[in-house]
C-alpha cells in the first residue's frame, strides 16, 4: 500500500511501470521458488503442497526463522549428499 501511497502516477504508461517494478522486485528474489514451484508441478502436485505448507511455516509459525534455518540446512545436507553419490 505503501508503494502506490508514494508511487502513484496517472497515466497507462505509469500504469506499467509502477506494475512492473514488484514484479521485478518479486522475480528478482523468488526466481529459484518460481522455477522449483514449475519443476513440482509438472512432475508431482503432492510436493507443491509440501512446499506450500513449508512456505506457510516459514512465514506465520512464532519461530519461523528457525524453521527457515532448518530447512536451508536439510536442503544443504541433501545436495551434499547427491554431490557424493550417496
Amino acid at each position: 500500500m505503501g508503494f502506490l501511497m508514494t508511487s502513484w502516477r496517472d497515466g497507462k504508461a505509469w500504469a506499467l511501470r509502477m506494475g512492473l517494478h514488484p514484479g521485478r522486485l518479486c522475480l528478482g528474489c523468488c526466481w529459484s521458488l518460481m522455477l522449483l514451484l514449475f519443476v513440482l508441478g509438472v512432475m508431482n502436485l503432492a510436493w507443491v503442497a509440501v512446499l506450500a505448507v513449508f512456505v506457510l511455516a516459514e512465514k506465520v509459525a512464532p519461530r519461523g526463522v528457525m524453521v527457515s534455518r532448518i530447512g536451508g540446512l536439510v536442503l544443504a545436507l541433501w545436495g551434499v549428499v547427491i554431490v557424493l553419490g550417496g
